[in-house]
């Protein structure tokens, strides 16, 4: 019978395995695979190493995969297959963008505008809404709006299917159409839209391996300065909002000049750029005349 390791020596070496690797945070992945074999969470794990608990053969197997796996760079959230965002635990896996933390700021600037629209039903609509990240944030916490996510990714659509159906927003509508033609019949009555749009130029090739080889080229690409989708989203965006609306956009951190010249030359009013929590631009608002 094979003995009880002690989970610390597995969580030993598997940080190690992981740093030899170049993962950035290999205690800190090493942790959250070790407690999703242990169907966990991280502060359980924390209190199993000093307690100093042990770790079954089986699951020490399974574990042992997993860190060897994400040695060879597939992200974390494909491994464990889900990805926090804000309160939500969203499924993701091959085939959609998983969602970055950085995003979450763009969320509650969406939120804060939906928060403060006029009308007691507010409508908002997030276009490109890859795993639902953005749209069931929306939806679950200002309940009293009506929200509408659109994506046009086959493989993406999958997993934001199963997200929609798994927190249950009943206020909040999924469909499948390119943004350029979405949601029509809501033309001049939405208080917010918002996007997480492709905008990595093509040329710039993203150094880290769990985005360069396995975020899906649609969901990062985005032309040749990278803009190519927002000047979609502001088309878009104009024809949604009502007057007052607002458009939230997230983008890269040298971007938000030349989308603000965009939205503006578009007709868009007071376009002003946010900082993320590392104080880098991360989004940029404007309001539709």
């Amino acid at each position: 019978m094979t003995p009880t390791e002690p989970l610390s020596a597995a969580l030993r070496r598997a940080a190690e395995t992981l740093a030899r690797a170049g993962v950035p945070d290999p205690v800190v992945d090493a942790e959250l695979l070790a407690a999703h074999v242990l169907s966990t969470g991280r502060g359980s794990i924390q209190a199993a190493l000093v307690r100093g608990d042990g770790i079954e053969p089986a699951d020490a197997a399974m574990f042992d995969d997993l860190v060897a796996r994400r040695a060879t760079r597939v992200p974390l959230q494909h491994l464990t297959g889900t990805a926090p965002f804000r309160h939500l635990e969203l499924s993701v896996g091959p085939g959609v963008f998983v969602p970055r933390p950085e995003t979450e700021i763009v969320a509650q600037l969406a939120i804060d505008a939906l928060r403060a629209a006029a009308s007691p039903a507010p409508i908002a609509v997030d276009l490109g809404t890859g795993s639902g990240a953005i749209a069931l944030s929306l939806a679950t916490e200002v309940p009293h709006a009506q929200v509408h996510a659109a994506e046009n990714s086959v493989d993406a659509f999958l997993w934001t299917k199963e997200n929609f159906a798994r927190f249950g927003a009943d206020n909040a509508r999924l469909a499948f159409v390119d943004l350029a033609d979405a949601f029509p019949e809501l033309d001049g009555m939405v208080s917010v839209v918002v996007s997480n749009p492709p905008y990595v130029p093509d040329a710039a090739i993203p150094r880290d391996p769990e985005v360069r080889f396995f975020d899906p080229p649609a969901a990062l690409y985005g032309g040749a300065d990278g803009l190519d989708v927002v000047r979609t989203l502001s088309r878009v965006g104009l024809r949604l909002a009502h007057p007052g609306g607002i458009i939230v956009i997230e983008h890269g951190e040298w971007q938000g000049e030349p989308i603000r010249e965009l939205l503006s030359a578009d007709g868009w009013r007071a376009a002003a750029t946010h900082p993320d929590l590392t104080m880098r631009d991360r989004a940029t608002t404007a309001i539709r005349p």
